[in-house]
């Protein structure tokens, strides 16, 4: 991987190479039933068609799954574009994933998670772990992020490596927020001349100044 400069976010006193607590991958707080005059009129294509307007960034979440009595330990990942920045003081970011996702469970258990962001030229990258079922890490070079050991993706232009520190549920979504532990991007001129990938109207795109 590319030389990164590598910054690392600790709270005061705290011991980053202790095991993560696990998380719940499904909380369930006492939800209230919505009544049919409380739904607005909104068709579920066209929410889609016009959001779709929403150019965002696209990244690829990974941990390292520590394995349970429901499926073997090893790397889990997935290609999120709903990864946004939170909080400065702390430093916390957010992602959301589907409550019906088969890899958020993974991700809970290991407690801990890296958003590895995705260049112009990766889009085949990405496309690789939006298929479900598949085994996405094969041929994939990564190596342990700094502070949770989460799967770095090699000749990724940016990084962010965290802790889960709360899970909220948004409607069919679960929104994850991470404290960040270490973090990283690659210098000038070594793989960042791409920009990065975006994702727009169901296709990928790039920046261009």
């Amino acid at each position: 991987m590319a030389a990164t400069a590598v910054r690392y976010l600790r709270s005061v006193g705290a011991a980053t190479a202790a095991a993560p607590a696990p998380v719940d991958p499904l909380p369930r707080p006492a939800l209230r039933a919505v009544a049919d005059d409380e739904r607005l009129p909104v068709d579920p294509g066209e929410f889609r068609r016009v959001l779709g307007h929403f150019a965002s960034g696209v990244t690829i979440v990974t941990a390292h799954d520590p394995g349970d009595p429901a499926g073997p330990a090893g790397p889990a990942g997935f290609a999120c574009q709903s990864f946004a920045s939170l909080s400065l003081d702390p430093p916390l970011v957010t992602f959301m994933v589907a409550r019906t996702s088969t890899t958020w469970p993974r991700i809970a258990r290991a407690g801990a998670f890296c958003v590895n962001i995705l260049g112009a030229e990766q889009g085949s990258l990405c496309r690789s772990f939006a298929v479900s079922g598949a085994d996405k890490f094969a041929g994939v070079a990564h190596t342990p992020a700094p502070a949770t050991g989460s799967p770095l993706l090699d000749s990724v232009p940016a990084w962010v490596d965290c802790r889960i520190q709360a899970v909220h549920t948004g409607g069919d979504h679960l929104i994850v927020v991470g404290r960040v532990e270490a973090l990283g991007a690659a210098t000038d001129g070594e793989g960042t001349g791409g920009g990065p990938l975006l994702f727009h109207q169901g296709a990928f795109g790039r920046f261009s100044r």
